[in-house]
C-alpha cells in the first residue's frame, strides 16, 4: 500500500489530516484542514473527493473526514521521510533547528524506499528528529513517549526540554531569543494566575513566557 502514487498535494493533505486526528483516533472537520493548510474550504472538499478514491480516508457529509489504515500507513511513511531529512539537515549539513522544518517539507516528497532506507542507516537509525518527535520506522511502527508539557510543571519542579510541538518557523525564532532549545533545563518560579504565563529559569536567568508558548514546549520532568 505504501508504493500508491501520490501528487505533492495529496501526500500535504493526508500529513495534515493524519496530524489533525491525533494518530487517526479522531474526525477531522473540513475547516480544521483549511485553516491548517490555509486553503478554501472548497478545495479541500475536492481533495477530499480524491483521497476517499483511493480510499486513503473516509468521509461522511456534515460530519467529517477518518483517515483510514491505509492512509495511516501512508502518512506515517512521509512523516518518517520528513523528519529523517530533518536529522540529516542538522546533523550533517549543519542547518540550524529553525531552518529544518521548512527544507524538509520540499525533500519529504522525493519517496524512493532505497532512498530514504539508506538514509535511515546512515543516521544510524535516529529514533527521534531534531525537535523531539518520534521518527517512526520502516514499517510505520512509532515509539510514542508521554511527555507533559512546561505549564504542567508546579513551581520549583524542573523539567529538560525533550520535544517542540509547533514547527512554525517565527515560534521556532522565539525560542532562540529566549535561548530555548532540545535539552535546556527549566525550573519553575512562578505562575500567573492572571493569564496562565509562567516565570521560569532558563541559563540562570528569570524569563515570562506565555501559556500557548509553555503548551508548546514538551518536557521530560526531573
Amino acid at each position: 500500500m505504501t508504493n500508491i502514487i501520490l501528487s505533492k498535494s495529496e501526500e500535504n493533505y493526508l500529513k495534515s489530516i493524519y496530524n489533525l486526528s491525533d494518530s487517526g483516533n479522531k474526525i477531522v472537520t473540513t475547516n480544521s484542514i483549511s485553516k491548517i493548510l490555509n486553503i478554501e474550504p472548497a478545495s479541500v472538499t475536492d481533495m477530499i473527493k480524491k483521497l476517499s478514491k483511493k480510499k486513503l480516508i473516509y468521509h461522511e457529509k456534515y460530519k467529517g473526514t477518518k483517515i483510514s489504515k491505509n492512509g495511516i500507513i501512508v502518512a506515517l511513511q512521509i512523516i518518517r521521510r520528513h523528519r529523517l531529512w530533518e536529522v540529516f539537515l542538522y546533523e550533517k549539513l549543519n542547518f540550524n533547528w529553525d531552518e529544518i522544518h521548512e527544507v524538509a517539507e520540499e525533500l519529504e516528497h522525493v519517496s524512493s524506499d532505497q532512498l530514504i532506507d539508506n538514509l535511515d542507516k546512515y543516521l544510524k537509525y535516529p529514533k527521534i528528529d531534531p525537535h523531539g518527535d518520534p521518527i517512526p520506522n520502516k514499517l510505520g511502527e512509532v515509539d510514542f513517549v508521554d511527555k507533559i508539557s512546561i505549564s504542567d510543571l508546579k513551581i520549583k519542579e524542573k523539567g529538560i526540554v525533550s520535544r517542540i510541538v509547533n514547527e512554525d518557523e517565527g515560534f521556532f525564532n522565539l525560542l532562540n531569543k529566549l535561548k530555548i532549545e532540545i535539552g535546556t533545563e527549566v525550573t519553575i518560579l512562578d505562575k500567573i494566575d492572571y493569564d496562565g504565563s509562567l516565570d521560569v529559569l532558563i541559563n540562570n536567568k528569570s524569563v515570562i513566557i506565555s501559556k500557548e508558548i509553555a503548551e508548546n514546549i514538551k518536557i521530560t520532568k526531573i
